[in-house]
Formats: C-alpha cells, sequence, structure tokens
C-alpha cells in the first residue's frame, strides 16, 4: 500500500519572515495614514463643530490614536 505525505515543514523561511516584516510594515503605515488623516481632519474643524460632537480641541490626538490604533 501507498502512502503520499503533502504536508509542509513548519519552521519559517527568511521570505516567509520577510514577507512577514513587509505585510506588518504596510499595516502600521496604513494605521498611521488613519491616525494623521484623522488629526487633519479634526483640527479643519470649529470649536463649535467639535463641541457637537464631544470633543476638546486638546484631546484631538488622543481621540486619533483610538481610531487608528485602537485602545
Amino acid at each position: 500500500m501507498a502512502y503520499v505525505n503533502n504536508s509542509r515543514a513548519t519552521s519559517f523561511g527568511l521570505l516567509d519572515r520577510l514577507s512577514a516584516m513587509a505585510a506588518s510594515f504596510k499595516a502600521q503605515r496604513a494605521q498611521r495614514a488613519v491616525y494623521l488623516r484623522t488629526v487633519y481632519e479634526l483640527n479643519q474643524l470649529t470649536d463649535r463643530e467639535l463641541s457637537d460632537l464631544g470633543i476638546a480641541r486638546i484631546s484631538i490626538e488622543d481621540v486619533a490614536r483610538v481610531a487608528a490604533f485602537g485602545k
């Protein structure tokens, strides 16, 4: 009787590690872009508009950080 084994080695090679690093870098860049965009857009609002949203001008960076990176 013949058996076929199509399993892949569990250790990661150099290309797998480089690919994972590139994906991580790309995700971090995307998060940073969301952060910067949020800060920019909130800074464009007037104090009245920010007040309507319940955001103090001093907390814009905190709001943007949560929006981009989570807690």
